[in-house]
């Protein structure tokens, strides 16, 4: 599943979820200015473009980072919640299932928590 190294290569696929993250990001930006909810899009537009930059880094950081795989696991997986559920909102009205959203919000807060712990851990050489 992962292409890590021991010597701290890159992990490419979650260089490659920050590249559709971020284009998810934009994309929820301009269905904002033009079509939909701007409150709800801007919201999902802003939870994109701050999470693709932490998966740029986390996929740069390669193997150096103990928990960096799962840190990385959880933010796409909390984004895609949050930003699918609050996206149906707000062009069908329905969401993807009750508390989708704070679901996956609270998925990302723990995500970034991770990270925070990880960087107090020994580094990986």
């Amino acid at each position: 599943m992962t292409e890590q190294t021991q010597s701290g290569q890159p992990i490419r696929w979650i260089i490659a979820f920050a590249g559709l993250m971020g284009a998810a990001g934009i994309t929820a930006a301009a269905a904002a200015a033009h079509w939909a909810d701007e409150r709800l899009l801007g919201a999902v537009s802003a939870i994109c473009l701050a999470n693709a930059p932490a998966l740029i880094g986390l996929g740069i950081a390669g193997s150096r980072l103990r928990l960096g795989a799962m840190v990385a696991i959880l933010l796409i997986l909390g984004t895609a919640l949050f930003s699918g559920d609050v996206t149906l909102r707000a062009f069908y009205g329905e969401g993807l299932f009750p508390k989708a959203a704070p679901i996956g919000g609270s998925t990302v807060i723990i995500a970034w928590l991770l990270l925070a712990v990880d960087a107090l851990l020994p580094r990986r050489d």
